[in-house]
């Protein structure tokens, strides 16, 4: 008797997953409960003891990291819907309305591909107060020059619009992907009975495209909760002013290289981790009652 074939229990197999498996086992796993007892130690990296849960109370009592959290909470909930919509609606445009589609694609990859501290430089530049080019075309409009880089009113709002931009490559890209796989026939038979580009686009496009949004939502949403290059490209290696743009993994950053006080970091770490986890839970509760 001749047993089936079955790839997952093929020994070959784990032998050439090893490189992967142990690439894994080392910089996430052994990296994540590394992070998780030095959160409960006191002292530098290379001479600490053992401090219980004071490193928690710590951080859960400091200020600047309620603020921290409250930056990358408004960052989040407000660049990842924005950012959402407006690719939906240029990959809708590129793919319905554009004849050149992969020349686009090209031109719309090429930031995801780029330094994100070479664009934050060129960013840089965009929001100057004096001569950037985003304040001569409001002038256009009668309104006087904004201070975006150097306002703390103006430093949360900055960072979003540079994380909207950040954010449209890669999501228009798996848009664009997400509508090709769409099978034509619907819109044959949709046109054939006399359906508009609205009645279309909600009754077929959209539907079809509920998980691929999905995906993006998850992915874009762990990501802006884990926002710091960003912050460090626009603001040139700071927080903004008075660190008014501090966002969490900038507070471990500081607390971690500047302040040279690891357990710190580090359990601001897990509690960061903790709450990516938890938002990423409701949100998938929450997205599975709206698909049914």
């Amino acid at each position: 008797m001749f047993k089936k074939y079955n790839p997952e229990n093929q020994p070959k197999a784990w032998l050439f997953l090893l490189p992967s498996l142990a690439v894994i086992l080392v910089f996430n796993i052994y990296s994540l409960f590394r992070s998780f007892n030095l959160s409960f130690q006191k002292g530098t990296l290379l001479n600490h003891s053992f401090a219980g849960t004071e490193n928690y109370t710590r951080v859960l009592k400091d200020p600047v990291f309620h603020k921290a959290l409250k930056n990358t909470a408004i960052y989040a909930f407000s660049t990842v819907p924005i950012g959402l919509i407006l690719s939906l609606v240029i990959a809708w445009i590129i793919f319905e309305k554009v004849k050149f589609k992969n020349f686009f694609e090209t031109i719309f990859f090429m930031p995801y591909v780029t330094s994100t501290i070479a664009i934050g430089i060129v960013f840089r530049y965009f929001f100057n107060e004096n001569y950037g080019i985003i304040n001569y075309f409001l002038s256009f409009f009668g309104m006087k020059p904004i201070n975006w880089l150097n306002s703390v009113d103006m430093s949360i709002p900055t960072l979003i619009i540079f994380g909207i931009w950040s954010s449209l490559a890669f999501n228009i890209i798996i848009l664009l992907a997400g509508l090709r796989n769409i099978d034509e026939e619907h819109y044959k038979i949709a046109k054939l009975f006399g359906a508009d580009d609205w009645e279309i686009f909600t009754r077929i496009t959209f539907p079809q495209l509920i998980p691929t949004l999905t995906f993006l939502l998850t992915v874009n949403l762990i990501s802006a909760f884990k926002v710091y290059t960003q912050v460090f490209a626009l603001f040139n290696g700071q927080a903004g002013v008075a660190n008014s743009a501090t966002t969490a993994v900038y507070y471990i950053y500081d607390k971690f290289h500047i302040a040279n006080r690891p357990g710190i970091a580090m359990a601001a770490t897990v509690i960061l981790f903790g709450i990516i986890l938890i938002v990423t839970f409701l949100q998938n509760k929450l997205l599975e009652k709206v698909n049914d």
